[in-house]
């Protein structure tokens, strides 16, 4: 847990000296998920994948129910790290071999423990890169999901040694066997394709394609903080102006899971059928998204993968590419080795799943 301030009950939140390697962090308030966790979700992004929207298209399909959106359950884990691991963080990092390993239902209660697997002070010596692997667990023991992330937390005191650099060895990508744990066998016969909103499959789909999804969304000051207060996420950066307009941006920043939640929104036209985020290989907050800025967002197929034992899905590797305030068109961001585009706020590479 975090350190207490000195002669006070409160807490600051930890720095970067107070991280060692092999800490390991159970995070407080365990969250029960409710149905209306789930409309307030849907009325913030407005996703419209139909497994996570509708109870009778799941039972259709071989759920008992309708799972709650992978990455809302990915924000409620994540949010219970951040009064210990990114309170005083700069920024968000990057993410890497994110495994979602079962479906979460609404009434599920949701925890999270983290250890630091590394640390890296970082060359001004007022800062430093925390790596965590977290894992978000049901009040039964059940893993339902495991992420590494890394972190710019400040220092408390610049004058402390930095410690010995750990910089853990991360996978660039999860292979395909290693997917499907949170799907149960579908009969994809029953999968409606005009109630799914598409009727491109799994095999419709080619590697090397990319699809423009055409829409943008502008995101509104209270929304993005409705949205971060929704997953118990206390980070200064999204919430203090006073504290921000110190800081190097002069004003709060979008937390970078919303981001991803709004493109993720966005792909539905183009991957209408992508019913589940099996898996997030890597992803990178390039430049901070701020209130009033509008999301734009395009995807590229990287990668087709069989899942073994499994003839009712097929994986598809995916990148997608957020924008702020440009339209996608012309797929910025495409060319890795040439010049950063200023515009682009986030590089995602992901598994999704698709019917056959």
């Amino acid at each position: 847990m975090t350190k207490t301030n000195a002669g006070t009950k409160t807490n600051a939140g930890n720095f970067f000296e107070d991280f060692k390697i092999g800490q390991v962090i159970r995070h407080a308030t365990p969250r029960t998920v409710t149905a209306g966790d789930v409309a307030l979700y849907q009325g913030l992004f407005g996703s419209r994948f139909a497994v996570q929207s509708s109870d009778a298209f799941a039972q259709a399909i071989g759920y008992d129910r309708s799972p709650i959106d992978d990455l809302l359950a990915f924000h409620i884990v994540f949010g219970k790290t951040v009064p210990d691991v990114s309170l005083n963080a700069i920024a968000n990092l990057g993410y890497a071999g994110c495994r979602f390993l079962s479906p979460v239902f609404v009434g599920d209660t949701l925890s999270t423990v983290s250890e630091v697997i590394g640390l890296r002070e970082n060359s001004n010596g007022k800062t430093g890169v925390v790596y965590v692997r977290s894992t978000g667990y049901t009040a039964d023991g059940t893993e339902v999901i495991d992420y590494v992330r890394w972190v710019m937390v400040r220092k408390r005191d610049e004058s402390a040694p930095a410690p010995e650099p750990v910089v853990p060895t991360l996978p660039k990508a999860l292979p395909a066997d290693a997917l499907g744990d949170a799907v149960p066998l579908l009969d994809t016969g029953e999968w409606d394709n005009d109630l799914a909103g598409s009727p491109h499959r799994f095999g419709d789909y080619t590697v090397g394609e990319r699809i423009d999804h055409v829409d943008g969304m502008t995101i509104e000051e209270a929304e993005h903080q409705i949205a971060t207060r929704l997953y118990q996420n206390t980070a200064k950066v999204h919430f203090n102006q006073f504290y921000e307009a110190q800081g190097r941006n002069g004003r709060r920043i979008v937390y970078g899971g919303y981001v991803i939640s709004l493109a993720r929104a966005l792909t539905f036209n183009g991957l209408g059928n992508a019913f589940h985020i099996a898996a997030i290989n890597g992803g990178r907050h390039v430049n901070p998204t701020f209130a009033h800025d509008t999301i734009f967002a395009w995807s590229e197929i990287l990668e087709a993968g069989e899942i073994p034992g499994r003839s009712d899905v097929g994986a598809l590797r995916v990148r997608t590419i957020a924008t702020k305030n440009r339209p996608c068109d012309d797929f910025p961001g495409a060319d890795v080795s040439g010049p950063a585009d200023p515009s682009v706020v986030l590089e995602l590479d992901y598994w999704v799943l698709l019917p056959r």
